[in-house]
């Protein structure tokens, strides 16, 4: 689309292709949504979407992704991308840059389909977005956050060689929870060992992502 090049944006790894979502990939993320991200008893997001009914949660999936691409300046992007395996859609990651042209940082979150977790999905998308803000978007420095008792985010995060940032407490439904952050730079990247990513699509982009 030569209005909007980002759709033809691809990060592609061993096992995962990462690109924007067209209308049909959206509405099989959204059906991923509905069937459910996480054990209910749980709460990993700091804005608790998934605690609606399944019909919203699908349509507000679908809203969100249409949020963000409206709201896209070259200053604070939110680059939601789908995670596509052998040709379904099973997750989605987003990559995050706020003031970018001046901070050069960026942020990450994510989440898998509950019937595709526990594969390596989570690490393997991320390693994709991380490639994509050090290799393509000359970015100095990622962030992360998760809660205290969210593993699995943890791990992740950890064995792509973040540093712990500190910790701070925020609400979640209705009582404080303990959220830890981390930090990445380009230096540490490249000593940590993660999956090859290949980026095509990203030159016309560049200045939508504020270069």
């Amino acid at each position: 689309m030569r209005n909007w090049p980002l759709f033809d944006l691809r990060l592609h790894t061993p096992r995962l292709e990462l690109r924007l979502p067209g209308l049909a990939d959206l509405d099989a993320l959204a059906d991923l949504a509905a069937e459910g991200v996480h054990d209910p008893s749980e709460m990993p997001f700091a804005v608790p979407w998934t605690d609606a009914e399944p019909q919203e949660r699908a349509r507000g999936t679908v809203q969100h992704h249409w949020e963000t691409w409206a709201a896209w300046t070259p200053t604070s992007w939110h680059c939601n991308f789908v995670a596509v395996r052998d040709g379904e859609v099973v997750a989605t990651q987003g990559l995050i840059g706020r003031d970018f042209p001046t901070l050069h940082e960026v942020s990450t979150g994510s989440w898998v389909g509950r019937r595709h977790q526990g594969q390596g999905i989570g690490t393997e998308m991320r390693t994709a977005v991380l490639h994509l803000a050090f290799e393509g978007l000359n970015a100095v420095r990622a962030i992360t956050s998760a809660y205290a008792d969210n593993p699995a985010s943890l791990a992740v995060t950890r064995k792509l060689g973040y540093e712990p940032n500190g910790t701070s407490y925020r609400p979640r439904r209705g009582e404080p929870a303990e959220e830890i952050h981390f930090a990445l730079t380009p230096t540490r990247w490249a000593k940590t060992p993660h999956a090859p990513v290949e980026i095509t699509g990203l030159p016309p982009c560049r200045r939508l992502f504020g270069l």
